[in-house]
């Protein structure tokens, strides 16, 4: 069978396994005795161990296969769940992680894991071993201890042990230690196995004969024999052979070891049981069978094909609904009508298609702090808030790195240690908020912490010094301006860079990646309080609801959903306030931009008029009236980026390409109003 057909099924699910452990484990610690959530990691880790083995990546297979021994201890209560343990279970991810990047990027996952399968292997013998305990160590630590059988047999192999028991042979397991410094390894190995083969029968080894031979093991090996020959007989023999340091023999107990589920009856014996235990239902079980086989996978790349098909028929129908006006016949009119509706239909699922809730980027944030937290010493709560709001697939993609930078920024420079928080009268465990809401056609992602702010004159005066800025221009400078400047390449107020990050390094890459998707990024700091970052990003690239105005000899569009109202005014009515013209609007005062200045837009039929047409926009608590000549009507129009030459033209996030083959500007007004 040909096994690359099914490696990107393979990938992506074992992506998700690997999220589940993390997610569950990080629970665990919470809540050590959550049965349920225990019988989660052991079905991800086991459902994990079946693929990687039916697929041939035998390394990753061995891993999880010992990862999955001290899960099953821990849910028999015969392992206890410590911090210790977790660090080394969260290493074992760390390690399957790296191999599944392996596969995905084309090699072959083997990967040297020596050092946590001893420490997994000391775990499930009830030891917690540290995290600078080498192998040799480890080794050493275990040839102490009188354990229990580390092979696990199926029923095949079971039934043959308890025959030749009857027939007067005993099976014993032996675990083989070399010296630290062993040379041609597999050498020894094989002059082991040439011994226990004189000896009797070898029906297992760990790891399998074809790792052996390819010396795919760290310091020791296990093998199971079946042989009329005693246990110091047996020791005797293996200790004669050169760079051999330890032999571990023991008789297999049978009556304490967990069948492999290698077989469909096992499985489903398997999983009642943990089902059971988890307060399941095989009601539940239909349901969730029943829409999994409703759920198929899609390769990105169809779905983008897909959307710019769709894209160049929004721009005929809009053509066509054009033709159908000036030709006005009642039958094309009724046709183009009711193809409006099912275009309209058909892009919202489209779009919905190519939605993913922001989990996904956020879902590997809690993890990451958990181990920064524990390399700086600090104490942590990161609470993730609106995990459930969608992005586009294109923005989710390219919104997970700058995310992490200004995550490790807040960690290590927004976060105080625990002494300096106690002492200035704060928790001495530091809080970070990740947020994400809907605003508007935007996304809003905020990083806040609780820390220790940002020194605005300590930036003013780097920024002096950097001749970013006149001490004059200092002078006038809002607080957001000031924060601002962060974000200028290279420039830092950090003292000492770490390895984990600098506040201020970085975040020109952090800010032109935003920008890049057609988003903005804000900082309001109060000093001994904390500060938030505010990412604002586009809901969608590709196509959107928008009024089309004029503007002079031009046409504009404007995101309906950056709009209140529209509205047609005396300009009488207009007044100044600050050298600023504004209008009153129910009662508020807001200014009033006019477009044509803005755009410095020629207009040849220029006069007074009585009547002035605006547009009421918003940003979040922000209004702005938007001074235009005329309304032309609303419209679904297709964002095109203006390309690499135009890149920071202000106030325009876009272009479109209209029915009539004219291209129309579309406005930024989160620019206008800020």
């Amino acid at each position: 069978m040909d096994m690359n057909h099914y490696l990107e099924v393979f990938i992506d699910e074992s992506k998700e396994h690997l999220q589940a452990l993390n997610e569950n484990l990080l629970m665990l610690e919470k809540q050590p005795e959550d049965l349920g959530v225990m019988n989660e990691i052991f079905r991800a880790a086991h459902t994990l161990k079946g693929m990687s083995a039916t697929m041939g990546y035998n390394d990753l297979a061995v891993l999880t296969h010992m990862m999955e021994n001290v899960l099953d201890g821990i849910r028999n209560d015969k392992i206890q769940v410590t911090t210790t343990l977790l660090d080394v279970i969260f290493l074992a991810v760390d390690h399957l992680e790296a191999m599944i990047d392996s596969i995905e990027a084309g090699e072959d996952g083997k990967r040297d894991v020596t050092d946590v399968i001893d420490k997994l292997q000391l775990l499930e013998k009830g030891l917690h071993p540290e995290e600078h305990q080498t192998a040799q160590e480890i080794a050493a630590t275990a040839t102490n201890m009188n354990t229990s059988s580390s092979l696990q047999y199926d029923q095949y192999e079971r039934t043959i042990i308890e025959q030749s028991r009857e027939q007067g042979y005993e099976c014993f397991e032996m675990k083989v230690h070399l010296i630290p410094d062993c040379v041609l390894k597999t050498a020894r190995v094989f002059m082991v196995f040439e011994v226990l083969e004189k000896s009797g029968d070898v029906i297992k080894s760990l790891p399998s004969v074809e790792q052996l031979e390819e010396e795919q093991f760290g310091s020791e090996f296990t093998a199971a024999l079946i042989t009329k020959d005693s246990k110091a007989d047996l020791e005797k023999k293996i200790m004669k052979i050169s760079e051999i340091e330890a032999v571990q023999i023991q008789a297999v107990d049978l009556t304490h070891q967990h069948k492999l589920e290698n077989t469909t009856d096992n499985k489903k014996l398997e999983s009642s049981h943990l089902d059971k235990k988890s307060g399941s239902t095989s009601k539940t079980k239909k349901k969730q069978a029943k829409t999994a086989s409703k759920t198929i996978r899609v390769n990105i790349d169809k779905l983008d094909i897909l959307m710019n098909l769709f894209e160049e028929l929004v721009i005929d129908k809009g053509r066509l609904e054009q033709i159908s006006q000036n030709i006005n016949h009642a039958d094309l009119n009724e046709t183009v009508e009711r193809m409006s509706r099912i275009s309209g239909d058909l892009q919202n699922i489209i779009l919905n298609m190519r939605m993913v809730p922001v989990e996904t980027v956020f879902n590997r944030f809690p993890k990451m702090v958990r181990q920064l937290a524990k390399d700086l010493n600090k104490k942590l709560e990161l609470h993730i808030i609106g995990a459930e709001t969608e992005l586009d697939r294109t923005v989710i993609d390219e919104i997970g790195d700058p995310i992490v930078h200004l995550l490790r920024n807040a960690i290590d420079h927004g976060i105080e240690n625990p002494e300096v928080r106690l002492a200035s009268g704060k928790a001495e465990t530091g809080k970070i908020n990740l947020k994400a809401y809907h605003s508007g056609n935007h996304v809003f992602i905020e990083i806040a912490d609780d820390g220790a702010g940002i020194n605005k004159q300590k930036i003013i005066n780097k920024a002096i010094a950097k001749e970013i800025i006149t001490s004059s221009e200092a002078d006038l400078l809002t607080d957001e301006q000031a924060f601002d400047l962060i974000m200028a390449p290279g420039f830092s107020t950090a003292d000492t860079i770490s390895d984990v990050s600098g506040r201020g390094v970085g975040l020109d890459v952090v800010k032109s990646t935003i920008q890049s998707l057609g988003g903005s990024i804000s900082i309001t700091s109060a000093e001994g309080k904390g500060s938030t970052f505010s990412i604002q990003l586009p809901l969608t690239l590709s196509i959107i609801s928008a009024l089309l105005v004029e503007v002079g000899n031009e046409k504009y569009a404007i995101p309906l959903s950056s709009i209140i109202e529209t509205a047609i005014i005396k300009s009488s009515d207009i007044m100044t306030a600050h050298n600023q013209p504004v209008i009153d609007f129910r009662g508020s005062v807001v200014p009033l931009v006019s477009l044509q200045e803005v755009f410095h837009v020629e207009n040849e039929d220029e006069h007074d008029s009585e009547f002035v047409s605006i547009v009421i926009v918003r940003k979040a608590e922000k209004t702005a009236a938007l001074a235009v000549e005329s309304f032309i009507g609303q419209q679904e129009i297709v964002l095109k980026s203006l390309g690499n030459y135009l890149t920071e033209v202000f106030a325009i996030s876009g272009a479109t390409i209209l029915g009539d083959g004219q291209v129309a500007l579309i406005v930024d007004c989160n620019a206008l109003i800020k």
